[in-house]
C-alpha cells in the first residue's frame, strides 16, 4: 500500500509539471473516470478468486458474451424506431440478462475447477475461448450497434453532468466487494480457504460451495464490465477488451494478492486501478508512444511485480539493507 500510494504520488507530480493542461483539464479524469471501471470491475472478481488460490482468466470472455448478448436481446425487444418504453423495458431486461448469464458462466467455471478438481488457470483459459468462440457465431464476428438511445441514457448518464455513471457503478461495486470480505463470513471463508485448503475442509468448510460462488461472483463482476463497455462504445464485439485479461492480473498482483492465495486487501487493488489509469492516461498525452506498447509495458510490469514480490518474500530485501547498513 505504502509503495502504491508513493508511485501514484509521483505519477501525479510528474502528470502535473509535463502535462499541467492534461492534468487539470475536468475532462481528462472524466474520462479517466469512464474508462478504469471496465478492466477495474474485472479485477475486484478476479481478485476474489486469486484469494481463494485460484483465478479467472475467462472474465473478458464473459464480458463480451453478454455484452453481445444483452445489445441483441434490447434490439429484439425495441428495435429501432420503438417508443421510450420499449427502450426502457429493454434496459431492464439486458441488465438482468447480463448478470444472470454472468454468474452462469463464473459457476461453470466454479464447477470445473471444483467439483472436476482441473486447475483453475486452465479451466478458465479453455472457458475463455468458448465464451469468445459463442460470442463470435452468435454476432457473426461483426459488431452489434444501434442498441435503443435508453441504454445510453442511463447506462453513460452523469451525475450533475459530472460524475459518470461508470464510476459510480464502480464505487457501488467496490462497497458491495468489501462488504463481502469484510463483514461477512463469506470474506472470512474466502482467507482461510486460500491459506490452507486441506485445513478448511477438516475445519467443516464446503470448500466446492464456496469456489462455485466465488467464481459466480467473478462472472458477474465480468458481466457488469461488460454492460460498461457496452454503454462506452455503444456496441459490442467479441475482441473488445482484449488486453484487460492482463491487466486485470496485473493489477490484483500490483495489489499485494498473493497469488497463491490467502491474502491480499481490496484498498490494494483499487489503489493499483488508479495507478494503472493515471500511468495509462499520462503516456496518451504522449502522441508518439503508440498503444501497441501497451501490452509491452503491461507484461513487463507484471513480471517484475511478480519478481519483486517473491524476492522480498525469500527475505533478500531485508537482509539487502541490513548489510548495507552494516557496511556504513
Amino acid at each position: 500500500m505504502t509503495r502504491l500510494a508513493a508511485i501514484l504520488l509521483l505519477l501525479f507530480v510528474m502528470f502535473a509539471i509535463m502535462k499541467p493542461k492534461s492534468f487539470f483539464g475536468l475532462p481528462t479524469w472524466q474520462s479517466m473516470a469512464i474508462q478504469f471501471p471496465e478492466f477495474g470491475l474485472m479485477a475486484l472478481g478476479v481478485m476474489l478468486t486469486m484469494v481463494i488460490g485460484g483465478i479467472d482468466l475467462s472474465v473478458v470472455g464473459i464480458a463480451n458474451m453478454t455484452a453481445i448478448g444483452s445489445a441483441l436481446l434490447m434490439l429484439q425487444i425495441a428495435p429501432t424506431g420503438s417508443d421510450s418504453g420499449s427502450g426502457y423495458l429493454a434496459l431492464v431486461a439486458a441488465i438482468v440478462f447480463s448478470l444472470v448469464v454472468g454468474a452462469l458462466a463464473g459457476a461453470l467455471n466454479g464447477f470445473l475447477v471444483a467439483k472436476v478438481r482441473i486447475p483453475a488457470i486452465l479451466v478458465t483459459l479453455g472457458t475463455f475461448e468458448l465464451f469468445t468462440g459463442i460470442a463470435i457465431v452468435v454476432s457473426g464476428g461483426k459488431p452489434t450497434s444501434g442498441l435503443p438511445s435508453q441504454y445510453g441514457e442511463v447506462m453513460a448518464s452523469r451525475l450533475f453532468g459530472v460524475i459518470p455513471m461508470p464510476l459510480i457503478i464502480f464505487i457501488i461495486a467496490t462497497v458491495v466487494i468489501g462488504l463481502l470480505m469484510y463483514k461477512t463470513a463469506f470474506g472470512t471463508k474466502l482467507y482461510m480457504l486460500g491459506s490452507n485448503e486441506t485445513a478448511a475442509k477438516f475445519s467443516g468448510l464446503k470448500t466446492t460451495s464456496l469456489i462455485i460462488r466465488t467464481y459466480m461472483v467473478s462472472g458477474t463482476f465480468a458481466s457488469l464490465a461488460g454492460l460498461v463497455m457496452l454503454a462506452n462504445y455503444n456496441s459490442a464485439k467479441a475482441d473488445y477488451g482484449s488486453t484487460y485479461t492482463l491487466l486485470a492480473i496485473l493489477i490484483v498482483v500490483l495489489g499485494g494478492v498473493n497469488p497463491n492465495g490467502g491474502s491480499g486487501r481490496l484498498s490494494g487493488v483499487v489503489l493499483a486501478v488508479i495507478v494503472l489509469q493515471v500511468l495509462s492516461s499520462f503516456l496518451n498525452t504522449f502522441p508518439h508512444i503508440s498503444n501497441f506498447y501497451r501490452p509491452l509495458i503491461w507484461g513487463g510490469v507484471l513480471l517484475l511485480v511478480i519478481v519483486v514480490n517473491q524476492w522480498d518474500k525469500r527475505g533478500n530485501l531485508t537482509r539487502l539493507f541490513r548489510w548495507k547498513g552494516n557496511a556504513s
